[in-house]
């Protein structure tokens, strides 16, 4: 694995008053952050349990506790914006930031869980505690501002919290994988609207993170190669698909892409995971994803030409934390459910029902029009 890339970026770690870990991520010159949180101390949240789906050999996070997070608060509510600059007590102390990562206080999973080991000896209702960690990552300060709004050093100093992140978390002990994504819009599931998204570290590997690594697996034993390298060749060779490619990293819809919207970008570099990004390829990613992320809200125009802003889920495909790690290979994955202006894919019948996916646009169609929309 090569040396992680080095930053400029200092990261100071404080205490939220219920004994929540809070860490300020920030460029070179910024003032120390001191901030004492003054709420009244409250009881931590625990998460709930994990119980065992036979059905189908997954797990499922049963956290009663999210139902009563915030929604969808005003702006003079939200808990996001720093301290003093709304009519609730922030989750974060500090008059101002600029990027900062906190735990969950609705934790999917937690370092304390409330849930318990409880084998079956029917092989059918299996349990285990949610430990793990969710972290919530906010990108800036200003309420009103977008990823993509973000300047290239602000992104480069998300992506190099991202790697920290995923460092750290992967080192757990209980910990197999680690998920960095971020949410936009209300279509997604978004609950608050400030700019930010989450970092999940899951106990075990998740149903997309299995297939993805025993299809690597498959391949790997087949060819000797690993597969992420050669789908990027080979949507490189075809061209038809590529929406943008620099000296590190291409972009591309893929060849059987199962969104209206949906974007892979892939490092030309074998690496697994985020960490083992070098300074190059951490300041070419941070250039061409806010670049990525502008077309997004130019790819749809509403009857008199104004354009959509776009909701999103974008997700690093990394390598799991403990296993697999020879054979996985990192990309992002950025994909959409609206199929038009007002109109939204539905997972419905075919594939809620048998996980049979049915894409209603051509990926050559999308990829082209993401190339049309380019700054």
């Amino acid at each position: 694995m090569s040396t992680p890339a080095s930053t400029t970026s200092r990261f100071t770690t404080r205490l939220l008053a219920d004994g929540r870990e809070i860490l300020y991520v920030d460029e070179a010159g910024t003032p120390e952050r001191t901030a004492e949180d003054l709420r009244p101390v409250e009881p931590r949240v625990q998460s709930g349990e994990l119980r065992h789906d036979a059905l189908v050999d997954d797990w499922v996070a049963v956290a009663a506790h999210r139902q009563h997070r915030t929604f969808m608060p005003p702006k003079d509510e939200c808990p996001l914006c720093p301290a003093g600059h709304g009519s609730v007590p922030s989750e974060i102390p500090e008059g101002d930031y600029q990027v900062v990562v906190f735990e969950n206080r609705f934790p999917s999973y937690a370092v304390t869980s409330v849930g318990a080991d409880a084998p079956d000896p029917r092989g059918i209702f299996g349990t285990r505690p949610a430990v793990g960690r969710c972290e919530v990552v906010c990108f800036t300060s200003d309420h009103e501002a977008s990823f993509k709004d973000l300047p290239v050093e602000r992104v480069r100093t998300v992506i190099d919290t991202w790697a920290q992140r995923t460092e750290a978390l992967g080192a757990i002990p209980e910990v197999e994988h680690v998920f960095v994504f971020e949410n936009r819009g209300r279509e997604i599931g978004v609950t608050l609207p400030h700019p930010h998204g989450q970092i999940y570290a899951y106990p075990y590997l998740p149903d997309r993170t299995k297939a993805l690594l025993d299809a690597a697996r498959r391949h790997h034993g087949r060819t000797g190669r690993l597969l992420g390298a050669d789908i990027l060749a080979a949507e490189q060779a075809d061209g038809s698909r590529v929406v943008v490619s620099g000296t590190h990293w291409t972009a591309y819809v893929p060849f059987a892409a199962r969104w209206p919207v949906e974007v892979h970008l892939a490092p030309h570099r074998d690496v697994p995971d985020l960490v083992a990004l070098d300074d190059d390829e951490r300041d070419e990613l941070a250039v061409i994803y806010r670049d990525l992320l502008g077309r997004l809200d130019r790819y749809y125009v509403t009857e008199d030409g104004s354009p959509v802003k776009l909701p999103y889920i974008a997700a690093w495909q990394q390598a799991p934390a403990k296993t697999g790690r020879d054979v996985s290979r990192l990309h992002l994955q950025l994909m959409s459910v609206l199929r038009g202006p007002g109109r939204l894919k539905f997972l419905a019948g075919s594939e809620s029902g048998v996980g049979g996916w049915v894409n209603d646009v051509a990926p050559e169609r999308a990829a082209a029009r993401l190339r049309e929309v380019a700054p």
